[in-house]
């Protein structure tokens, strides 16, 4: 079995990783390392989930820890950026470079928008090497003149096909604008629609294409079981099963805000602690309900899929889809946020009448029909 050894990382990456508990990169990880640190342009179409974030930032890390230069002004030295669409997944790349760059000299910005400026402008005035950024802010920085690009030698477009969806081309290929031409461009994407295959063709110089399958199949370290439970009575399933004693750290998916809100207000009513977590908090109120969850003064976080994209939880022992997504390979990624690194979870769904076509299409791609359960009993909440 390969390892990150074997990926020619620096014993410096390779010691961060260790702190973290990781060993065996995942196959986009083991495909995309090597060729970066070759210094080749890559286009990249990899599921959320499949490790992409590693698989771009330990090489770009090594890059440019091996490759100091003459030395710049504070003004000059930004020398990496990474754009991506949302303020969750801006914070999710930040928060593992930190935790890579440990035994590194770099710095690191993060910009997004929906809070005041203040704060990232003086990190940028205090001089940073890699900037991870959401386009509409960084585009506003730029005019402000707080951001000068013309120093980039990494280029990171990540997410692709959502800043397509989102409206944010012509913000991308203004920034991209201002950025030397003689740069290392890897582009990251879920999906490859022609929009997006055009716009690699104007980004990338003779690149390295790389494909990860998307998910299709379930960990086995994932017990799954579905409730056929009517709408009106889901709220009362889900506090029959939160007071089990069962549940330890529970993620709750839902499909609508309004909805992670009311489940919310029940849990808060019943006695559990919980938070809903989406588009309409502010930032810093997502933050703040992110990291109790993580400290463990919540038992119970409710998110849209949106925001979830962005949230990485260790040891997240319940992944409960309250509603069931429309797209089945949501449901993969939703109850691959259990599981992880070899650790046993539980995934729990709850199918209402109106959801039993939405259950076939996920039974259908994971090749397996999930266990009915008929009450909230600890034969389907335990590990065994």
């Amino acid at each position: 079995m390969i390892s990150f050894k074997d990926l020619q990382l620096s014993d410096k990456l390779i010691q961060s990783l260790i702190r973290k508990g990781y060993s065996t990169p995942t196959e986009i990880q083991s495909k995309s390392i090597p060729q970066i640190l070759q210094g080749r342009d890559v286009l990249a179409s990899a599921q959320t989930g499949t490790g992409k974030t590693a698989a771009f930032t330990l090489p770009l890390l090594q890059l440019m820890s091996t490759n100091q230069g003459v030395p710049l002004t504070n003004r000059q030295r930004l020398r990496t950026l990474i754009l991506t669409p949302t303020r969750e997944l801006a914070l999710q790349i930040a928060e593992n470079i930190s935790d890579y760059k440990q035994f590194l000299n770099l710095k690191h910005t993060v910009l997004f928008g929906g809070v005041s400026q203040e704060k990232q402008v003086n990190s940028l005035k205090s001089g940073t090497d890699i900037l991870i950024a959401t386009p509409g802010r960084l585009k506003d920085l730029i005019e402000q003149r707080f951001v000068d690009l013309s120093n980039i030698q990494y280029f990171v477009l990540d997410e692709a096909d959502r800043m397509l969806d989102s409206g944010f081309l012509n913000d991308v290929k203004k920034i991209v604008s201002l950025i030397p031409k003689k740069r290392q461009t890897l582009l990251f994407s879920a999906t490859v629609p022609p929009e997006i295959e055009m716009l690699s063709t104007r980004l990338l110089n003779k690149p390295v294409r790389i494909e990860v399958q998307p998910v299709s199949s379930t960990s086995e370290n994932i017990k799954q079981c579905v409730y056929h439970v009517e709408k009106d009575n889901k709220q009362d399933l889900l506090v029959r099963l939160l007071r089990s004693g069962r549940l330890d750290r529970v993620l709750v998916f839902t499909t609508m805000k309004h909805h992670a809100d009311k489940i919310s207000r029940r849990l808060t009513h019943s006695g559990i602690s919980s938070e809903a977590i989406h588009g309409n908090k502010s930032q810093a109120q997502r933050e703040g309900i992110l990291k109790n969850f993580k400290l463990r003064k919540l038992k119970v976080l409710i998110a849209t899929d949106v925001i979830a994209r962005g949230i990485d939880i260790d040891d997240l022992s319940h992944v409960i889809n309250y509603e069931l997504p429309d797209v089945a390979e949501t449901y993969v990624h939703r109850i691959g946020r259990t599981g992880r690194k070899g650790k046993p979870g539980v995934a729990i769904s709850f199918c209402s009448s109106d959801e039993k076509v939405q259950l076939k299409d996920i039974q259908k791609l994971i090749s397996k029909n999930i266990p009915v359960a008929s009450h909230p009993d600890e034969q389907h909440l335990s590990f065994n």
